[in-house]
């Protein structure tokens, strides 16, 4: 493909970066042919030019288009090279949190530095048995591939763990030993797998130590054989190590430690068994302070050393042994401290008595002088003579830390000599799976000889792993029949043979140790000799001679030459291994003894591997031993290991692990490019990718590249054969064959052709997609444009009628507004004349009227002086009696007036007053009618005083024309009066003092009548103040009735929330407790079956049968049966004895007590459980006899009564077994005598025990009808003294009203007295309506009591006369006890204490006539068989008699009636039991049962024999059939348990055995629903409450069987069909894949659909109909199904990055809606099995939300509330778009969705849990089948039952 259709405008590319290493950008400018410079665009917008190499002329790499950014597998992108490697590493770590990533075989890992909630047991089991490809790549998936190719390929498989330290290569390789452990299990029960995980804790200790980049870094390299056998459990392990680093037990550098374990002694110092070592601080030792930080954040030192003693018990390590180990690592610390000073310049010594080494000396076991003088000399041999030569100081130190280091390095190597012992088996391992945990590739500025040896390792494996890739590729290449053509890759066999080869640095290394006079120059120049001019890999360094450079595969790496002779000699002191070696302390000696048993480097592999050792030899040594052995280089050692290494890992399939290390300064999810980079080309990573990009790394099948590119197809390039469609339409589409090849089932693509059909495809798209918008588009325009043309239309027309009428309103107004002024003008001159008209009449009259006036006043005048004349005359005849008159008047009315102003004043004081304001307002009501009465009053008084007033004025009117009379009397005497002047002057004064009289009284009746006015105001005011305040209270008398109501309503919910809280808790804690007591009998099966298999394997091994005693099965299983549930344990026992005395060496006795041990505890953990039960029943028990004790005074005659009547029940009873015994020994007599006959007495005794029964049973009806008399009598007593109980209203006194809230109380007591009517009123209305509903009850009552009785009438008239009394008592029983039940819908609160005591009388009473029928009933059967003996004997007399002819009668012979007298029982002989048992469990076939009998036709069988074995009461019998039910069950089940109609067919049986035990065991809680016939077949003389609950136990342990069968079914299934397959095609496309092939999404013939799941569940619930299972059972299981279902189909979508789309969502949610289409066809939407699936609901609607404001961010936090956060974020994370039109989910958004998830409560846990199995009940459910109906079938083969 040319350049110029890839490097074209807005193509992305990838250039160099000094910082970020490679940077993104973007062409602004088509690339042209010859170009020289691109013109490219970054992402921060800036402008570049990045010129092209002239001399190469290489285009920057090309970037991968988004959609397969963040791929599982980088061998997936299309564009393989490194800056799309580091990308996609980068998104998936920073952005989606993923730590791995695939890159083709190899697991690349990077450290996150944060704990991580993915190393669970549910993510193991989520991994366990899945394809590498199918899950998100995971540590877990790579074991999971090495344990599944070990069972497959039959070959040894390596996990191969590398990288850095702080890589994370020990935490790798501890998590996928712990997935070894936990999936395959031991194959004993000596918990392998748990001792090879606690040597983890060890080797820990002992090997890791803090560095400046990891807090835990193993400073050794380690391999772990885990061992397996033929059944791949775990049998043992063994651990090879290499090249501990000794030089840190002596010198650590800054911020660094020495190894773990002496920090954690230092830390247990404190503790008792430690005081011996002296130990302290870390601080005080010289060989643990030198790093100054000697703490590790988040680490207890002494908690650790506790988890490592115990890892030391768990392997074996006793304790006396750990505190020698103990003791010699203190003395290593105390040696440390040890000081040596100089002498002289060529001597030194040390103090005398120094005290670290006196408790060096006391703790090893040597003494003092030897050991001083051997840390200040050394010897020296030659031929003939030995020197004792002191040594410097400076070498004295070097000599102490030399001991040191070998002291550690030996107890190292005894401690993992000792971890593998204790992990050895004595089982023949079959296969094994390595974990190599070794250092990666290291280059520092200094390097030494540690490094050059571990990079020298990972050149080793750096070659085999590149093999191992190119192998793996041509395999494929061949497998497929693709041309092979060879691909150059990098081989580092040169640099391997300069380090190894002969003349090598190695080889030169050990040549110059063995110099006596050899230094580090010296070999240096031998190396620059050698190796400068012949290879080119070795460098020397410009500015130095004492180091050299060699180029490895992964960078150029520098070596300083000084140390390398030492550290490759690794010498010790040999006088002071003497002196160790002479100690009295048995470790070391053990230590130090195998240095005398060197082994030949052509022997075993050693187990110290890379570890310096040693030898120091005796002076009397063998001469068979070769010294050179005992002086082997540590490097030769080193070569050595590491070649078995090599033949190991190339016998064994490897498996590869890359740990990288993101960032130096260890933050959490922070990824430094640079540091990234350096890693991945040291590791090989980069080196697998160009071995992939050199040849066709991108690989799809025919099917996959059809379905995602089926959009560049036409119709006619499809045909029937996929691979040729893919054929024809690659040629269209790639013209360079050279650029694809077709194999036998994929193709392969040359690098960047998935990104170039990729961007085919999405120009399709886009073309299709811009289509697609242009004619909606049109359709939208088109459909707007019609909708505005008709809309303009509309408005015309409505704007033109509105103009018409517009219009002719107008006219209509122009019409009326001209009549109107027609009319208008017409009024106004009508108006104006007759203005004047009226103005003319009114002139004339005014005159005419002022004429008359003027006469009238004339004569007027005349006629009143006159008058006036009168009545002066008059008035000077009487004024001497007026005047006294008047005179007393006046004074009475000023005395009147006097007291009326001081009797005012005195009423407006009171009125002002606070008392008379207080006695005014006493009692509202009273004081407003008083008001009111007094201002009727005051009406009445002002009405009194107006016609008073009225009255003086008449007669004021009267006198004054009795004075205008008198005044004509004195005109006419005027001349009189002239005649005496004085006189007329004494009248005038008088006159004048008369008119100020009257003044006066006219002043002092306005001052009345303004009084008057003044008071009705205030009155009027007062009022409406009152009128005021009472409309006050009125409102806030209706606030407080809406607050009360307010407080009501909110007390009512909040009591309903906390009672439905307080339930809810109620019914989680039964759940709860009912699911444990279910695991607890889940264990205890389990721990029975494992019991039982450990019991046929023994009794396998011991193969000593005896002659004669063997059995079947049903034999076994019936003759095993005691009379206890846990008959199989005692069983079990008996056979571990019998065992025991076959063959004691054989038999682990361990093993059996622990098992034993184990089930008793389980048996005290239920039989406490059973306890806790009891005593909760028995305080329930003393509750309600504390209620009885409470009623037992007012019971006391009726007690009294009872005993009375249990006394006579009893003397009966007692009677008629004296009868009954009389009886039985008139017929003895009779029998010895020979006669029987109807005459004859004992037949006289019979039919008068007959008669007597009868006449009895009518008493007894007699006495039941006078208890129910009473009964009555009680009742309607109760109802007289509730009546007379009722409580009285209160009413409250308003008259001790006193203080100033007394208005709000009276008030208050109006308002109570107001709801006391009401409540009063609705309390007559209610007892009203419950008369009324009570009559109607009594009425329906006694008409069905008529039916009632007339039914019981027919029924007793069809039953033989002995049955008719029996029924006729029962209904009378019945009758009552609905009577009495019939209280407690009267008043339960009233009746409660009566209802309880007449329910228990009447439950006794009950009792005692059940036992009495009871006694009755067997007294008749004894009669019956009597009279059949009778009768018997007759029929001899008349065979035997010689008198009798054959003319005589024959007698009449009983014959009973089969069907009418049938019980509904099966006799069978104890001898057939185990046939029983063998026909209708063992050999049972379900699947013929269900379709040709009634369902539960087992379970009724064997209670109508159990019925049987009741009947004649034999308890052995009981017992026995019972356990052989249970035991044959149980046996069954383990036989066949893992087919579902087999568990199902028994879980329905048992269930219906179960039922009939509760509906026939005679509780009345049971016996409701009942018919009289089944009433009659309830079980009389034994209580099987026991059998009961252990069949309740058998139950459930069926259900759990049953769950597991039907998850065992539907587990292959749910992912391939929920998620895998595409139930609607076309919706989600294929993503190029990579080397880890997923699984397909297309359904093929052998997969898995929503249809095989929906056709699997008919199967399940068709099955368990036509069982006859219980519905609510049926739910139940249903509920569990979808449980599972949505459980492991969201845990798959929480491990699979490609299944997190919005296409799959999409899929997901219509899977659901036909799961749910499913729960509606069978009506089992009410079973709670939609809410199971709600989680993985929610998880589709994630997927297809909207993900990118904040309210997006809501919505989703309040939609996902049954996910947990890390479920939400972890889908987030992992959401990829299928397509290129997705977009990812941003950082910011999860961020912001964990910020408002933060306060949630919940669990961490991020699968949901598979293995749950919810809590189980069994609802009790009656059969309405009759016993006595059952007909057995002969295909069953009991023939041997009996009906009875």
């Amino acid at each position: 493909m040319a350049a110029s259709e890839l490097y074209t405008k807005y193509a992305r590319v990838w250039i160099p970066d000094v910082e970020e290493v490679w940077r993104s950008a973007e062409l602004t400018k088509d690339y042209r042919q010859g170009d020289g410079v691109l013109q490219l665009q970054l992402e921060d917008g800036k402008e570049l030019e990045y010129k092209l190499d002239p001399k190469t002329n290489n285009l920057p790499h090309l970037r991968n288009p988004d959609i397969l950014v963040g791929e599982n597998d980088l061998t997936a992108l299309s564009y393989l090279h490194e800056p799309a490697v580091l990308h996609n590493l980068k998104v998936r770590f920073t952005d989606s949190k993923l730590i791995y990533t695939y890159c083709g075989i190899v697991l690349v890992a990077i450290n996150p530095y944060e704990t991580l909630p993915i190393y669970g047991s549910d993510i193991i089991n989520a991994y366990s048995g899945q394809n590498m490809g199918d899950m998100d790549p995971h540590i877990f998936a790579v074991a999971e591939e090495a344990y599944k190719q070990m069972a497959r390929d039959e070959r040894n498989q390596s996990i191969i763990v590398s990288g850095e330290s702080g890589a994370g290569k020990t935490v790798s390789a501890k998590y996928a030993m712990r997935y070894f452990a936990t999936v395959s299990g031991s194959a004993s029960e000596a918990n392998v797998e748990e001792k090879v995980l606690a040597s983890n804790p060890i080797m820990e200790s002992i090997g890791n130590a803090k560095t400046t980049r990891n807090d835990n870094s193993s400073r050794f390299g380690k391999y772990i054989e885990i061992g397996f056998d033929k059944r791949y459990h775990i049998i043992g392990a063994n651990m090879r190590t290499y090249l501990l680093e000794k030089s840190r037990v002596v010198f650590q550098a800054d911020e660094e430690r020495n190894y773990h374990i002496f920090y954690q002694l230092c830390a247990s110092a404190h503790l008792p068994e430690f005081k011996a070592l002296k130990l302290g601080k870390a601080d005080n030792f010289h060989y643990t302070k030198q790093g100054r930080n000697p703490v590790i954040d988040g680490i207890d030192d002494a908690k650790e050393m506790s988890t490592t003693r115990n890892a030391f018990t768990l392997l074996g390590v006793n304790e006396s042994y750990q505190m020698g180990l103990f003791r010699i690592l203190a003395s290593i610390l105390h040696l440390g401290n040890v000081e040596v000073k100089d002498r002289d310049s060529d001597s030194s010594i040390i103090p005398p008595n120094n005290g670290h080494l006196s408790v060096f000396c006391e703790l090893m076991g040597v003494t003092y002088q030897d050991m001083s003088h051997w840390l200040c000399h050394k010897k020296l041999k030659t031929a003939t003579e030995t020197y004792i030569k002191p040594v410097p100081k400076l070498q004295a130190i070097n000599a102490r830390d030399a001991l040191a280091k070998h002291i550690y390095a030996k107890l190292f190597n005894w401690i993992v000599d000792h971890v593998n012992k204790s992990l050895h088996s004595t089982v023949k391992q079959h296969s094994f799976i390595g974990v190599l945990d070794i250092y990666g590739f290291e280059t520092f500025e200094i390097n030494s000889f540690e490094q050059f040896c571990i990079n020298y390792a990972n050149e080793k494996l750096q070659q085999q792993f590149n093999m191992h890739v190119f192998k793996l590729e041509q395999e494929e290449y061949m497998k497929e029949q693709i041309p092979w053509t060879l691909i150059d890759f990098y081989d580092n066999q040169p640099c391997i043979n300069l380090i190894e080869a002969k003349m090598g640095v190695l080889d030169l290394l050990d040549e110059e140790c063995k110099m006596p006079k050899g230094s580090d120059d010296s070999w240096a120049q031998k190396l620059y000799n050698t190796h400068l001019k012949t290879c080119s890999l070795f460098e020397k360094p410009r500015m130095s001679n004492k180091a050299f450079i060699i180029q490895h595969f992964a960078d150029k790496v520098e070596y300083q030459c000084d140390g390398f002779l030492e550290k490759n000699k690794d010498t010790v002191n040999e006088e002071q291994i003497h002196v160790l070696k002479a100690s009295k302390f048995d470790l070391l000696v053990e230590l130090f003894h195998d240095e005398e048993k060197a082994t030949s480097p052509t022997g075993a592999a050693p187990t110290t591997g890379g570890r310096t050792r040693l030898s120091v030899k005796p002076v009397k040594s063998k001469a068979g031993q070769s010294s050179k052995e005992h002086k082997k280089t540590v490097g030769l050692q080193f070569r050595n290991s590491l070649h078995l290494l090599m033949e190991t890992l190339n016998a064994t399939t490897p498996h590869y692990v890359r740990c990288i290390k993101p960032n130096d300064f260890k933050f959490a999810f922070t990824f430094d490019p640079k540091r990234a980079v350096q890693q991945l080309r040291a590791c090989g990573v980069l080196e697998t990718i160009r071995i992939s990009a050199a040849g066709f790394p991108s690989r799809w099948t025919y099917q996959e590249f059809f379905s995602r590119y089926r959009v560049l197809m036409i119709q006619k390039d499809v045909l029937t054969d996929r691979k040729m469609t893919c054929k024809n339409v690659l040629e269209k589409l790639v013209q360079d064959p050279d650029k694809y090849q077709f194999g036998k089932t994929k193709i392969f693509f040359r690098a960047g052709q998935v990104a170039y059909l990729e961007k085919l495809r999405a120009d399709k798209l886009r073309a299709a997609c811009i289509r697609i918008q242009k004619t909606i588009r049109c359709w939208l325009a088109r459909k707007k444009y019609l909708r505005m043309k008709h809309a303009a239309t509309t408005i015309q027309r409505y704007v033109r009628g509105h103009q018409a009428r517009c219009l002719a309103k107008f006219l209509r107004r122009t019409r009326a507004a001209i009549i109107i002024q027609k009319y208008q003008r017409m009024y106004v001159q009508r108006t104006c004349y007759k203005r004047k008209q009226a103005a003319a009449l009114a002139m004339q009259c005014i005159l005419r009227a002022y004429m008359a006036r003027q006469l009238y006043k004339a004569l007027l005048r005349e006629h009143k002086a006159i008058i006036i004349q009168k009545m002066v005359r008059g008035w000077l005849a009487r004024q001497w009696f007026k005047r006294s008159l008047r005179a007393i008047v006046y004074l009475q009315c000023c005395i009147r007036r006097m007291r009326a102003k001081w009797e005012l004043k005195k009423l407006k004081i009171e009125a002002r007053s606070v008392e008379h304001f207080k006695k005014l307002n006493i009692g509202m009501e009273n004081k407003i009618m008083q008001l009111q009465r007094r201002i009727d009053e005051q009406n009445k008084d002002n009405r009194s005083l107006s016609e008073r007033l009225n009255g003086l004025e008449i007669s004021h009117a009267a006198e004054s024309e009795r004075m205008r009379v008198e005044v004509h009397r004195l005109r006419g005497a005027e001349e009189d009066a002239k005649n005496n002047a004085n006189k007329v002057t004494t009248l005038l004064e008088e006159l004048e003092r008369l008119r100020k009289d009257l003044k006066n009284t006219q002043k002092e009746k306005k001052a009345i009548e303004d009084w008057a006015k003044t008071y009705q105001d205030e009155m009027e005011q007062m009022i409406s103040e009152l009128k005021e305040q009472n409309h006050l209270l009125k409102n806030e008398k209706n606030d407080l009735n809406r607050l009360i109501q307010e407080q009501g309503q909110q007390w009512t919910e909040k009591m309903q929330r906390a009672l439905k809280e307080e339930t809810q808790q109620l019914e989680n804690d039964l759940n709860e407790e009912r699911s444990r007591y279910q695991n607890l009998l889940t264990e205890h099966l389990r721990l029975e079956e494992k019991y039982d298999d450990l019991k046929e394997e023994i009794s396998l091994a011991v193969n000593v049968p005896k002659p004669g005693h063997r059995r079947t099965d049903s034999t076994h299983s019936s003759n095993e049966s005691e009379c206890t549930y846990n008959s199989e344990f005692a069983e079990s026992e008996e056979g571990s004895r019998g065992g025991e005395d076959v063959s004691k060496a054989i038999l682990d006795m361990s093993l059996f007590l622990k098992l034993q041990k184990r089930v008793s505890e389980l048996e005290q953990e239920k039989q406490s459980l059973q306890n806790e039960l009891d005593r909760r029943e028995e305080q329930f028990q003393r509750a309600r006899a504390r209620d009885d004790e409470e009623h037992k005074k007012a019971r006391g005659a009726e007690l009294e009564y009872e005993s009375l009547k249990r006394q006579e029940l009893e003397s009966e009873n007692k009677k008629l077994k004296h009868h009954l015994n009389e009886m039985r020994q008139s017929l003895r007599g009779s029998a010895e005598a020979g006669s029987a006959a109807p005459g004859s007495p004992p037949y006289t005794v019979l039919l008068d025990q007959l008669n007597s029964s009868n006449e009895e049973l009518e008493v007894r009806k007699e006495e039941v009808l006078i208890l129910r008399s009473q009964l009555v009598s009680q009742k309607e007593a109760m109802q007289h003294k509730a009546t007379m109980t009722e409580p009285l209203p209160y009413i409250e006194d308003v008259q001790k009203l006193t203080d100033a809230k007394e208005i709000s109380q009276a008030y208050m007591g109006l308002k109570d007295t107001n709801r006391l009517l009401e409540s009063q009123l609705q309390a007559q209305r209610r007892s009203h309506d419950n008369e009324v509903e009570v009559l109607r009850g009594e009425l329906q009552s006694v008409k069905e009591d008529n039916n009632r009785q007339q039914q019981l009438l027919a029924q007793n008239l069809q039953l033989p006369p002995e049955a008719r009394i029996e029924a006729s008592l029962q209904h009378e029983i019945t009758r009552l006890t609905n009577e009495n039940l019939e209280l407690h819908s009267d008043d339960p609160k009233e009746y409660k204490a009566y209802r309880i005591s007449m329910l228990r009388r009447m439950v006794d009473l009950m009792e005692q006539l059940e036992k009495q029928d009871k006694t009755v009933r067997k007294l008749k059967k004894q009669l019956k068989v009597f009279a059949k003996k009778i009768n018997d004997l007759e029929g001899g007399q008349m065979d035997v008699s010689p008198g009798q002819t054959t003319d005589e009668p024959v007698h009449p012979v009983n014959i009973p009636r089969r069907e009418k007298d049938f019980q509904g029982m099966l006799e069978y002989k104890k001898e057939d039991e185990l046939k029983l048992v063998k026909n209708l469990i063992l050999e049972l076939k379900p699947r013929g049962v269900a379709v040709n009998l009634i369902p539960g036709l087992p379970a009724y069988i064997l209670f109508m024999c159990l019925r049987h074995a009741d009947y004649v009461n034999d308890d052995q019998k009981v017992r026995s059939l019972l356990t052989s039910v249970i035991n044959s069950i149980k046996k069954i089940l383990k036989k066949r348990g893992d087919d579902f109609e087999t568990v199902s067919f028994w879980l329905s049986n048992t269930c219906r055995f179960l039922h009939c035990l509760k509906q026939y065991s005679g509780d009345e809680q049971f016996m409701k629903h009942n018919s009289p016939k089944q009433n009659d077949h309830c079980l009389s003389n034994f209580d099987l409450a026991e059998y009961r609950q252990v069949l309740s136990d058998l139950a459930i342990q069926i259900y759990q069987q049953l769950i597991k069968s039907m998850e065992n079914i539907l587990q292959p299934m749910i992912v391939s069909g929920m998620l895998e397959h595409e139930t609607i095609q076309g919706v989600s496309g294929v993503k190029p894949t990579g080397l880890r092939k997923r699984t397909s999404s297309i359904a093929d013939e052998g997969t898995y659909t929503l249809d095989s799941i929906i056709r699997q569940l008919n199967s399940f619930h068709s099955i368990m109909c036509q069982h006859g299972t219980d519905p609510e059972l049926i739910k139940q299981v249903v509920k569990q199904q979808f449980y599972i279902i949505g459980a492991v189909t969201l845990n798959n979508l929480l491990l699979r990055k490609d299944m997190c789309s919005w296409s799959k969502g999409m899929q997901i949610r219509y899977n659901v809606s036909q799961l749910e289409e499913w729960l509606r066809d069978k009506n089992l939407m009410t079973c709670g099995a939609k809410e199971t699936l709600e989680p993985l609901i929610q998880a589709a609607q994630l997927l297809q939300v909207k993900k990118k404001t904040d309210e997006d961010a809501e919505a989703i936090c309040s939609m996902c509330n049954a996910l947990s956060t890390a479920q939400i974020v972890k889908v987030l994370n992992l959401y990829t778009p299928v397509n290129a039109f997705e977009e990812r989910v941003s950082v910011l958004f999860i961020r912001t969705i964990q910020t408002r998830l933060r306060d949630r409560k919940e669990s961490p846990q991020l699968l949901m849990d598979t293995k749950v199995i919810y809590p189980v009940t069994f609802p009790f459910n009656p059969s309405s089948l009759a016993l006595e109906t059952i007909q057995i079938p002969g295909s069953l083969n009991l023939a041997f039952l009996t009906r009875v």
